[in-house]
């Protein structure tokens, strides 16, 4: 009996190899693939601070949403959770995206904070006026690679122009969401977002001459099997402000 199910076991093994190394050899070429490399001039970045919670909201995320697929032209939301106790609570909302509103007084402009309140490049911005149009030349380059489902590779390369010490912040991002306000200022609608900021984090100060490649835990997934966006922003580390950014589609 052992003698004809062995040879089984082997044909068995054999085919399934067949099968798993093929699509193994896939995922990684397609993990290899996977990647994105910042313009030569200085992309547009927008961030929104929003709240489900705030009547005059909605009309700045439609603007937002608005700006989807622009090549020169990055964005991001940023739920704030100051309004969730007005009746609704937001559930993109995030007290670190509160946090970074306030401490983005220090290199936007603003006094005090507010929604919806845009910022462009940086710098507090009246949105209803457009975006501007001047591109200045890039001082970095970044580039991203998605090494597997779960990570992302980047680099960063200082540039003619670069300041000495450079900063980064990235954040992922989910499209299409769709909530039901039931309470609050916005009670009975329903609001749509795009370019919401899941999750969030930054890498601290250093030389640009030390600024090596790093790794990002970032899943190729969200809520409900969205597929993410990476957002990757190298920023002046003296001055806050951003210098480029660049986002991962895949």
């Amino acid at each position: 009996m052992d003698r004809l199910i062995r040879p089984r076991l082997v044909s068995i093994l054999a085919a399934l190899l067949a099968v798993a190394l093929p699509q193994a050899g896939h995922a990684a070429e397609a993990a290899a693939s996977c990647q994105a490399v910042s313009a030569v001039a200085r992309v547009t970045l927008v961030e929104l601070y929003t709240s489900e919670g705030c009547d005059s909201c909605p009309q700045a995320d439609r603007w937002l949403s608005g700006l989807k697929g622009r090549p020169d032209v990055l964005a991001a939301a940023f739920h704030v959770d100051y309004w969730d106790r007005l009746g609704w609570k937001d559930r993109f909302a995030d007290p670190r995206n509160t946090a970074r509103q306030a401490e983005s007084q220090r290199w936007s402009g603003a006094r005090f904070s507010y929604t919806p309140q845009v910022l462009v490049n940086g710098k507090d911005w009246r949105y209803q006026q457009g975006l501007p149009t001047a591109a200045a030349p890039a001082v970095v380059r970044v580039q991203l690679v998605r090494e597997s489902e779960a990570r992302v590779q980047v680099r960063v390369q200082a540039l003619d122009g670069s300041p000495q010490r450079l900063g980064a912040w990235w954040a992922v991002l989910e499209d299409d969401h769709v909530s039901v306000v039931r309470a609050g200022e916005n009670a009975g609608a329903t609001l749509r977002h795009d370019h919401v900021v899941r999750a969030r984090g930054q890498l601290a100060p250093r030389l640009a001459a030390d600024l090596a490649a790093w790794s990002i835990d970032v899943p190729a997934q969200g809520e409900g099997g969205r597929r993410v966006r990476l957002l990757l922003v190298v920023t002046d580390a003296g001055t806050g402000l951003p210098l480029q950014a660049v986002q991962l589609r895949c």
